[in-house]
């Protein structure tokens, strides 16, 4: 085998033990269609995951702690994006001229995106719990915190995903191997699964706390714009974890089954292809959850596409500046009359001082 291919023999052994190495073979250099769809798909992950952190950073109502996790969630989902479309460039063929450490570092990021986005869940579960315990808004001064807790879910997340390559692994051990990523542990996959798992179920029992909080205490809150606001987020997160189960979940028991399974005795651990797919789906799920369920964010988005395409226009057709005497005339009749619109569309008029132009240049006139 090791003459056949100009790679890492070890890598050749392994898939060759699990019966994945057939499949390697049958693999044409070829992108198809299939394979292009999916890298379109991570190409908008990515693009409108960029756009929550762009809409995150620019708007100042968004600088608070809740807004602080979902922007890393929005990183992980951006992360989750890239790692794919580079899984799927150096899959199929390529898999078998990989080095055993790349290798590990192709499989091991995406568990480290999907430990990331678990524990940014978890994250916000406890921020909204201890929110709705508190019943008063978020403390700004206290940032420090919100940074040190996605600190702390960014390290658990590389150490999970780099416990392989460290030595958690299957090498010396084949029948100890797993199908689907067949250089690691069946005892690793099921220490993730348990860990993840674990992880949901504490964000499902913190969500039904908070909303046995809401119920109880809905008759109590005098803020009606902060309750509204509140409950906003808190739809927009359910909605969000619900999304994450759904799109896991199916990926979840097809590595359970991996670890059951004897090696070669299961036919669909064979397509885990699919199943990945349908997980990093979540990714693009996310961004137009928010947009859908959060009217705060629908705007910060209209906003952020409205200043782009506004800045466009404006530095395209910029009036030529008046001379002092039209100046002059026109400053003595603008009471009188009301400025000609050259952009009907978002209000803008036909002459634009200095500060219209500030204004364009921040997307404040897109409203």
């Amino acid at each position: 085998l090791s003459s056949t291919y100009k790679s890492d023999s070890l890598i050749v052994l392994h898939y060759n033990y699990t019966g994945k190495l057939i499949l390697r073979e049958k693999a044409t250099d070829r992108i198809g269609l299939t394979t292009v769809s999916f890298l379109i798909i991570c190409s908008f992950i990515v693009l409108e995951n960029l756009m929550v952190l762009i809409a995150i950073w620019k708007n100042n109502k968004f600088h608070n702690r809740m807004y602080f996790f979902i922007g890393n969630l929005a990183l992980c989902d951006l992360l989750a994006g890239i790692v794919y479309k580079v899984n799927i460039l150096m899959s199929g063929k390529r898999t078998l001229s990989l080095s055993y450490t790349i290798w590990f570092i192709r499989e091991g990021s995406m568990f480290v995106a999907l430990g990331a986005s678990t524990l940014s869940l978890l994250a916000i579960a406890i921020e909204r719990h201890l929110t709705m315990i508190k019943m008063r808004p978020y403390d700004a001064n206290k940032k420090y915190r919100v940074f040190l807790l996605i600190g702390t879910c960014w390290l658990i997340s590389v150490s999970l995903g780099a416990l392989p390559i460290l030595g958690w692994n299957c090498i010396n051990n084949l029948p100890d191997c797993s199908t689907i990523l067949p250089l690691y542990s069946k005892k690793y996959v099921v220490f993730c699964i348990s860990i993840f798992i674990a992880i949901l179920v504490a964000i499902v029992i913190l969500y039904a706390r908070i909303y046995i909080l809401v119920k109880s205490s809905s008759r109590n809150v005098t803020n009606h714009s902060n309750s509204e606001r509140s409950m906003a987020l808190l739809r927009t997160v359910v909605i969000v974890v619900g999304v994450f189960i759904a799109c896991w979940s199916p990926l979840f028991i097809l590595l359970l089954i991996d670890v059951a399974c004897r090696v070669k005795e299961c036919a669909i651990l064979y397509k885990a292809d699919w199943f990945i797919a349908l997980a990093v789906l979540n990714s693009a799920m996310n961004p137009i959850i928010y947009t859908l369920a959060s009217k705060e964010m629908r705007r910060a988005f209209f906003r952020l596409v409205c200043g782009c395409l506004v800045k466009t226009n404006v530095s395209r057709s910029l009036p030529i500046q008046p001379t002092p005497d039209q100046s002059r005339s026109k400053s003595s009749s603008s009471n009188a009359q009301k400025p000609k619109d050259d952009f009907p569309q978002v209000s803008v008029p036909s002459s634009i001082t200095e500060k219209d132009k500030s204004s364009f240049q921040n997307g404040n006139l897109c409203k």
